[in-house]
């Protein structure tokens, strides 16, 4: 059985910082693409940054204009976690925040519809 559990969210004050962690059970960690959405309220679930698999230790990360700069997503095989480093926080990245994954993929989507498996998701609240 796939599961993924998010950690680290919580309230911080605008120009502060969090880790957000996702950790897998039940599947391989390094054969997926891993990706971060956020859904605030009474808005579409949205693309925050993705990472491709590592089995060539060739990785690729992706980001939204919005964060890029700002955050950063990693990946600890050894650890099956799945990371986003969020720096210079604002008040518009108060959202639920997701991980993912995409089983068939091997390379990171903006879009929702191509991961498969979805954590139950952690509050981030920025303050200003």
């Amino acid at each position: 059985q796939v599961q993924l559990v998010e950690y680290g969210g919580g309230l911080v004050q605008a120009g502060g910082s969090l880790r957000l962690s996702c950790t897998l059970s039940g599947r391989t960690f390094s054969t997926y693409v891993m990706a971060w959405f956020r859904q605030a309220p009474g808005k579409e679930r949205e693309f925050v940054a993705g990472i491709t698999r590592s089995l060539s230790n060739i990785i690729s990360t992706g980001y939204t204009d919005s964060v890029r700069g700002r955050f950063a997503i990693s990946r600890d095989n050894a650890k099956n976690t799945l990371y986003l480093r969020m720096n210079s926080l604002k008040p518009e990245d108060t959202a639920v925040y997701y991980c993912t994954l995409d089983s068939k993929g091997d390379h990171w989507s903006t879009s929702s519809a191509n991961y498969d498996y979805w954590g139950q998701g952690t509050q981030v609240t920025v303050s200003s």
